[in-house]
């Protein structure tokens, strides 16, 4: 069954032009995207179940090592990784035991694990002069979100926005989820072209028939309905082919479906949330999964995928989440080998820039964000 939507086509109603090939391989240009887009939007860094109490844990966030800390009893707080003293680094490791104390590994500088003011100067006697107020960490603003934790090292933070509205994963109960299985790659592209495949599906009928056949409107080239060039304002009932519940391997739903959900979120079969530049989260009617986005070179992407489950589908005898995740692995692996071809192409010293389709709406709009945000922080 079918019915009509206010909803507007987003199709573009011109063929605008794409970034230019330089900005997906130079230097320069990436350290300006860390030292701005990277510097002051929220980038998400994990679930905060998944740091363990009475630890500090390395994370990167753009240009900056920051160290998260979670103390015995349940705080959390970031600060940059460098004592206030000479610059030290503070933790070498990617995550280290942690007391009520953060202490340099050099001349023993100590601050307080919950605030980072500075505590103690080690051997060293100051002068009057000195002002340990003055001397603490230097903070990085922290905020959780349905279980995650976001950082943002700029000095005046902006609210966290999505795509959507924050409350949308609501009926998910979010924060009682656990980490069922982890998958990390490596891939040899820019982190904005694997947004960009990210953020259209005319790539979809060509690169990933499993998913086309799970989601028939991608195997149309179009992300949905609104997207045909002859919308009549009709939405499908669901997205999933008839049978389907869910991206698992059989499209059979691998535990209870959510409690809370409405008709609505269990006809529509997944609700994705978009948090540029950092992650995108896809929430399936029995499980969630996160993708965050890391850059680590002009030509080199990290992708950190973590599966969700509800602890009594976790619970289930013979339960095996490393099989629910193996769909999505196939799509994911195969988003990343589509990167990796037009990361190569646009290395071509003959391509210049391209030119963006009617249904590649989301990359222009994520290319005027990115130039915006670039702009702006200037």
């Amino acid at each position: 069954m079918t019915e009509l939507s206010p909803i507007v086509s987003p199709r573009l109603d011109h063929c605008p032009a794409t970034l230019p090939a330089t900005v997906y391989a130079d230097a320069e240009w990436y350290a300006r995207e860390m030292a701005t887009v990277f510097a002051r939007n929220w980038i998400c860094v994990g679930r905060l179940a998944d740091f363990a109490l009475g630890t500090m844990r390395r994370v990167q966030v753009g240009a900056a090592d920051v160290i998260v800390c979670r103390t015995a009893e349940g705080g959390i707080s970031a600060f940059h990784n460098t004592c206030r003293h000479r610059g030290s680094e503070l933790c070498r490791d990617a995550v280290e035991p942690l007391g009520k104390l953060i202490r340099c590994p050099y001349h023993a500088f100590a601050y307080a694990a919950d605030d980072g003011r500075l505590v103690a100067t080690g051997h060293a006697v100051p002068t009057a002069d000195f002002d340990r107020a003055e001397h603490g960490l230097l903070s990085v603003a922290l905020r959780i979100w349905a279980g995650f934790v976001f950082l943002n090292t700029d000095e005046s933070p902006r609210n966290l926005v999505a795509d959507v509205g924050l409350d949308v994963l609501d009926h998910w109960r979010m924060d009682a989820l656990v980490t069922g299985h982890v998958w990390q790659t490596e891939i040899a592209c820019n982190w904005k072209v694997f947004w960009e495949n990210y953020s259209e599906c005319l790539h979809c009928p060509g690169i990933h028939p499993e998913l086309c056949d799970r989601v028939p409107i991608y195997g149309q080239g179009i992300m949905a309905a609104s997207e045909a060039l002859h919308w009549d304002g009709a939405l499908p009932a669901g997205n999933l082919k008839p049978g389907a519940e869910s991206w698992t391997p059989t499209g059979a739903a691998c535990g209870p479906s959510f409690a809370l959900l409405t008709e609505d979120e269990r006809a529509a079969g997944y609700q994705f949330v978009t948090f540029w530049p950092t992650a995108y989260v896809v929430a399936h009617v029995d499980h969630v999964r996160s993708v965050r986005i890391v850059p680590l070179s002009p030509t080199r992407t990290a992708l950190i995928v973590e599966w969700y489950f509800a602890p009594e589908t976790s619970a289930q005898p013979g339960f095996d989440a490393a099989e629910v995740a193996a769909f999505a692995e196939i799509v994911l692996r195969q988003d990343g080998e589509a990167a990796e071809m037009n990361q190569r192409g646009m290395m071509s010293p003959a391509y210049r820039g391209g030119t963006l389709m009617p249904e590649e709406y989301e990359i222009h709009r994520f290319h005027q964000w990115l130039l915006h945000e670039m702009e702006v922080a200037r």
